[in-house]
């Protein structure tokens, strides 16, 4: 008899999340990966110890916020930073306990405009250290695909 988890996305932000002390608490490197296609990156790309060529590595907190990741991002890649700009972002499962494979989308974010994402953070989404983010970046002159979402292993 198999037992499944049944956690809404609704119950993962209701979690009070521990304040973490930046002054004191080792920061953790966030290995990223984007595109600038609106499309995250393919399951293969990710398989058997591969990882795509388009690495950003960050060094960052368990309460940082899409939005600050996506601040972030802007400092390396200046044409994401025009307004309009559309951030997807999606979690990679990579660690010794667990097999490589893909959450799916679990925020995104627009340069220069305020959404309902952009306060969520990595712990809220049960980042764990290990995991990658993969993002995928729209230009505004382009809509971001609707309803796509990563499928897992």
């Amino acid at each position: 008899m198999a037992l499944e988890s049944r956690i809404t996305q609704e119950e993962i932000k209701k979690e009070p999340e521990k304040p973490i002390d930046r002054e004191k608490t080792c920061p953790l490197l966030l290995r990223v990966f984007t595109t600038n296609s609106g499309r995250h990156h393919r399951v293969d790309e990710f398989s058997r110890g591969n990882v795509p060529s388009s690495e950003l590595q960050i060094y960052t907190w368990m309460d940082a916020t899409l939005k600050e990741l996506t601040g972030l991002v802007k400092e390396v890649y200046p044409e994401a930073r025009k307004k309009g700009t559309h951030f997807s972002f999606a979690i990679v499962l990579h660690s010794e306990q667990r097999p490589t494979g893909l959450v799916g989308d679990i925020g995104s974010t627009v340069s220069g405009r305020k959404g309902p994402d952009d306060s969520m953070t990595l712990q809220s989404q049960r980042f764990q250290i290990g995991d990658y983010l993969d993002i995928a970046i729209t230009p505004p002159n382009r809509a971001p695909p609707l309803g796509v979402r990563m499928r897992p292993f």
